[in-house]
């Protein structure tokens, strides 16, 4: 018999972990099944008379609205942006959907759009069209944003998750965890004296720099939601291999290490705004590193695993102990409300 909690909607089922993808199995995909939509890309990759587009949208409900290293504005231009990126293609122009609830400060709105303008400066792309609604008070939290893009994609490229070959390597541009803690520094109650920044930022200069030097990448990846952990685990079951990544070799600031400590949390679980997950061949590695570090958003880029054949659908950590465990996908989200 089910439980009456199957049939409503948790805060975990938007976490990034297992329920989110039970979700969309199960409810959200089969009734809108087409094969556009089958692929489960970043974006949808589209030709419209021979011009290879990338399509996207996301919605952003983070709290709280301002955080260190960026706000609610910011994180909704670079995701998106991030998210055409990540099919090779170069962003052009984003539309606005702006869910607004009656209390919000006016102040807080401007400090919101200027901060939308100059991410969209800093990432070459127009905001185009949009929308604009008021809800009552108590039915938000301030303001929900939800933004589209649109890119034009580099021919001859192909970055799907399930591109993956055994013998690749796995790189990252570089620390992972910084925003997820970042924002979880600013909740009530849990403030932390450190120097916790955000990474969110566009990836679309890195990117282009990455692909001018290496067109051959087989895989990007932001890993966002459910950080490197979530992003690993696509790859190992669109792919049919097994991600097995290094502790030793994975890049975490000290303080968010502590902060992640304190709160008994896995940095490889916590999401990203400003870092992708890069996946080539071992030939490729050096010209790719080298790429990434050339540019300021990749200067820490670095080595973290690699593809193997097996366990194939799995990931593995190497620990720093020499053993071997394996790297679950979280049921839910420890960190509500990130992105």
């Amino acid at each position: 018999m089910a439980k009456p909690s199957d049939d409503i909607i948790l805060m975990s089922h938007g976490g990034g972990g297992r329920r989110t993808h039970q979700l969309l199995r199960d409810h959200i995909l089969p009734p809108l099944d087409n094969p556009l939509l089958r692929q489960m890309d970043d974006a949808a990759c589209l030709d419209l008379a021979g011009a290879e587009l990338a399509f996207t949208t996301d919605s952003y409900v983070i709290r709280p609205l301002f955080f260190p290293g960026g706000d609610i504005g910011r994180i909704a231009v670079c995701g998106t942006v991030n998210d055409l990126a990540m099919q090779g293609a170069k962003p052009l122009y984003l539309t606005l959907g702006l869910i607004l609830e009656e209390g919000l400060r006016i102040s807080d709105l401007d400090k919101i759009m200027q901060s939308m303008a100059a991410a969209a400066r800093e990432a070459g792309v127009q905001i185009v069209a949009g929308d604009t609604k008021v809800v009552e008070r108590g039915a938000g939290s301030g303001i929900f944003i939800n933004t589209s893009g649109l890119g034009l994609r580099r021919p001859g490229i192909n970055t799907h998750v399930s591109h993956a070959q055994v013998g690749d390597v796995v790189l990252i541009t570089g620390t992972i965890g910084d925003h997820g803690m970042a924002v979880l520094s600013q909740r009530e109650g849990l403030q932390f004296q450190t120097t916790l920044v955000s990474d969110v930022a566009p990836l679309n200069g890195l990117v282009a720099a990455l692909l001018e030097a290496v067109p051959g990448v087989h895989v990007l990846r932001d890993p966002t939601r459910g950080g490197v952990a979530a992003a690993a685990h696509d790859v190992a079951t669109s792919a049919k291999v097994c991600v097995k990544l290094a502790e030793t070799a994975l890049p975490v600031r000290d303080e968010v290490r502590g902060a992640c400590g304190i709160l008994g949390l896995d940095p490889l679980t916590v999401a990203n705004e400003g870092k992708a997950l890069v996946i080539c061949a071992a030939a490729d590695e050096a010209r790719a590193l080298a790429a990434l570090r050339s540019h300021p958003l990749g200067r820490d880029a670095c080595r973290i695993g690699e593809i193997c054949a097996a366990p194939a659908g799995r990931v593995l950590l190497r620990t720093r102990i020499g053993g071997e465990r394996l790297v679950e996908l979280p049921l839910g989200d420890d960190l509500p409300r990130i992105c």
